[in-house]
């Protein structure tokens, strides 16, 4: 629940909120608005996402008494844990196969018992809608990958072309089709997925059957080793590939005409899927695939990345933003290729766009900002490595060179004028081992109780002793050489160390001394860090044009 959802009414929850509070799916919360005619109304919010009085669902929650008891989408879900364990697919393809009428699912006696139950109460659609929704929580939530995480679909989904009517999509690594049937939402659109695990495959069919979407054929297999679709050209490509697999079959595949852009190595199976999915792409086609960021610069796929680019295949990438995937910890890039219409390649792009967004939150907007986008010629990209990460391309283009060279030497200018009024006033002294008469040793001070530890440095713990005149001294060439053992090894407390024998108003007038030194010394390395800032601003600026030397 955010902080600004309150009104007059008292604190306000989402239908999310909702489900969580009562511990059932937001499919559940769904039916109960349209079911009960007591269930609280909106309090807020728009049409499409309702807010609704926290005290009002609570108090609705106890009258119906969901608040306290499991509900039954929870009982069947936890049924299907006891019988499927980690086989949750499984048990979703035999529910799936049960509420399509198809006899012989499968299902122990218990579970099609639930799961009558819960249909004469509601629509198939929202059940399965339900499962599917509970299976992609728990897949999140365990790390898995087996699911295309919600963020993901709906990144794929915003950077989606408009799709005219009669489109073809097309998913060669589809899971249980949660992005496929996203993207392709429209019920005249006719959809192809393939997918290696025959239970996902057999719930994605199922599961489209169920939504009425006839214009949908998903089929068991491994798409790289034995496509089941190879005269497929489709309109546009959406795919979540296997991420980090090297055994995806290159031993058995080095001569396959997919590999246009160049075969790819044994580490760069993604570089596989893309090649895939652009083969079955027609003139004018699209393809969206998710790829991890380090697809974009390592080296094993220089020469694939570079066809891309030099074909004006590539036309965006787009840095998502970090937690996108939940699956893992890696940033993922969404890559945008484009099929040209005709072999000539009239149409291809002489710019490659590139979209960062990694400063945004996950949840968040997805359109870009002027400063996180930037339109790279071809020719900048056609180095050593090219490399297609946004984010190496946007700062130089976005970076205000001629501000940032001005304040960073200022800033250079006024830390040197501090640091020449730190350096303290010395006149002549004694002479060098004038002060070496009357000594006292710093183990002397300590068993005293003059001197006392604030981490690894001696602090002064009486008015007898100042702390900037003790380690002043400690800190001295002498006493340096007396602090380090004959390892190398130097610790300032020093015990052996000895400081003069002073009252404490020349301890004060030496420790004013020794404070500026310290702080000239700091100033100094700030300076060291100001310089090569300055210089490294200073040379981009002048590489890239954003800076020219003065007449």
């Amino acid at each position: 629940m955010t902080d600004k959802a309150v009104s007059s009414a008292g604190p306000l929850v989402t239908g999310s909120e909702i489900a969580r509070l009562a511990g059932v799916t937001r499919a559940a919360v769904s039916n109960w608005r349209r079911r009960y005619d007591d269930f609280p109304a909106p309090a807020g919010g728009a049409a499409n996402s309702p807010l609704y009085a926290l005290t009002e669902v609570q108090e609705w929650l106890d009258r119906q008494r969901k608040g306290r008891e499991v509900s039954p989408e929870v009982e069947l879900w936890q049924a299907m844990r006891a019988v499927h364990g980690e086989q949750m697919v499984a048990g979703l393809a035999r529910v799936a196969a049960v509420l399509a009428g198809e006899p012989g699912a499968g299902l122990p006696d218990e579970l099609a018992a639930r799961l009558q139950e819960l249909v004469r109460s509601g629509s198939p659609v929202d059940l399965v809608d339900g499962l599917t929704e509970r299976f992609m929580d728990s897949a999140r939530r365990a790390g898995s990958d087996q699911v295309t995480p919600e963020r993901v679909v709906r990144a794929v989904c915003h950077f989606a072309p408009d799709l005219p009517a009669g489109a073809t999509v097309f998913d060669p690594a589809c899971g249980i089709g949660v992005l496929l049937l996203s993207v392709a939402a429209g019920e005249e659109t006719h959809c192809r997925g393939q997918e290696t695990d025959e239970d996902s495959a057999r719930f994605a069919q199922l599961r489209a059957r169920l939504l009425g979407r006839s214009g949908v054929h998903v089929v068991a297999g491994d798409s790289l080793r034995a496509d089941a679709w190879p005269d497929l050209k489709a309109d546009l490509v959406v795919c979540d590939p296997p991420a980090g697999v090297t055994e995806w079959g290159r031993e058995e595949l080095l001569l396959d005409s997919r590999w246009e852009l160049g075969t790819p190595s044994k580490a760069e199976g993604e570089l596989a899927w893309l090649q895939h999915a652009y083969a079955h792409t027609a003139p004018g086609g699209q393809v969206l695939m998710v790829m991890p960021a380090s697809v974009a610069y390592r080296k094993a796929g220089r020469r694939i990345r570079s066809e891309l680019v030099r074909r004006g295949i590539v036309h965006q990438v787009v840095a998502l933003p970090p937690g996108t995937a939940t699956s893992h910890a890696l940033p993922v890039h969404l890559w945008c290729l484009r099929r040209p219409e005709n072999a000539a390649g009239a149409d291809t792009n002489h710019t490659v766009r590139m979209i960062d967004l990694t400063g945004n939150s996950p949840d968040g907007s997805l359109e870009p900002r002027p400063d996180q986008v930037a339109d790279v010629p071809l020719i900048e990209l056609l180095d050593d490595t090219v490399d297609l990460t946004p984010g190496s391309h946007l700062c130089s283009r976005h970076r205000d060179f001629p501000g940032e060279y001005a304040a960073l030497r200022e800033e250079l200018d006024d830390e040197i004028r501090r640091l020449a009024a730190l350096l303290p006033e010395l006149a002549a002294g004694g002479g060098p081992g004038s002060l070496d008469s009357a000594t006292t040793s710093v183990a002397d001070l300590a068993r005293a109780g003059l001197v006392t530890y604030d981490g690894p440095e001696p602090v002064s713990a009486s008015e007898q002793l100042d702390t900037d005149y003790l380690r002043g001294f400690l800190r001295s060439s002498a006493n340096t050489r007396r602090s380090t053992s004959a390892s190398g090894t130097y610790r300032l407390d020093g015990r052996g160390s000895r400081i003069p024998r002073m009252g404490i108003d020349e301890q004060r007038r030496y420790g004013s001394a020794f404070k500026n030194l310290s702080l000239f010394e700091e100033g100094m390395r700030k300076v060291d860090e100001l310089s090569r800032r300055l210089a490294e601003v200073a040379r981009d600026g002048l590489a890239t044009g954003a800076l020219a030397p003065k007449d």
